[in-house]
């Protein structure tokens, strides 16, 4: 792995998502559209609990619809050339960096609509540091564990089907060490009650790139 590897590989990331507007467009309406459906179906407020989860899972699928296209647009002589240029661990940490700047913005972006559209009655008594801490941690791992998911799916043959079976289950466990982080931040509740949870947090997305940089050369050399 290289530095200067990782960050031409960065460039064009972002180049070729400046050439495909759409693609954050799609991501942004999926955000909007689910928040408003919400929206309509619990006009009557909600507890701190069911926000908390709310978003959670709404954030859960929009990083699904958002990471699956990770590995899926290039074809076999993309890949080839790639192979002959980068070393593939240089590939996989460009892709898992890349993807978690993109969750990150996308939580953002999610949380002040679902605050616009759901109200922030559930923040009135929320340590703000901690939740917003607890949301970069999720969509770091989020975005994490879901470039691993994809890189096997796409190899696989079968990149939206497969990642959806194998990506629920290894993503249930960040999913509820999250939800429960984000909830006693909700609830005002002190970090040093809380920092067990971050710190599982932490040591997932730290195991997750992990396992990515030693698996990823062997995926790709398929």
């Amino acid at each position: 792995m290289r530095t200067k590897e990782v960050a031409y590989l960065l460039k064009l990331e972002i180049a070729l998502d400046l050439r495909q507007r759409a693609a954050w467009g799609g991501m942004l309406l999926y955000v909007v559209s689910a928040v408003y459906v919400c929206f309509l179906a619990v006009k009557g407020g909600l507890g701190t609990a069911t926000w908390n989860a709310l978003y959670w899972i709404i954030l859960l699928f929009a990083a699904f619809n958002a990471l699956a296209r990770s590995f899926q647009r290039e074809d076999g002589g993309r890949q080839l050339y790639l192979y002959t240029l980068v070393h593939p661990r240089s590939v996989v940490l460009a892709r898992s960096l890349y993807n978690a700047i993109t969750m990150v913005v996308l939580s953002l972006l999610s949380l002040l609509f679902y605050v616009l559209f759901l109200g922030n009655d559930a923040l009135s008594e929320a340590d703000l540091a901690q939740f917003l801490l607890a949301v970069v941690l999720g969509a770091i791992g989020f975005a994490a564990v879901l470039t691993l998911v994809a890189a096997i799916a796409a190899r696989a043959g079968n990149g939206l089907g497969l990642m959806a079976i194998l990506g629920f289950p290894i993503v249930l466990p960040m999913l509820l060490a999250v939800m429960r982080a984000s909830k006693l931040a909700l609830d005002g509740v002190a970090f040093s009650v809380n920092s067990t949870y971050f710190g599982g947090l932490v040591l997932l997305d730290v195991i997750t790139v992990t396992l990515a940089w030693l698996l990823f050369p062997y995926l790709w050399r398929d």
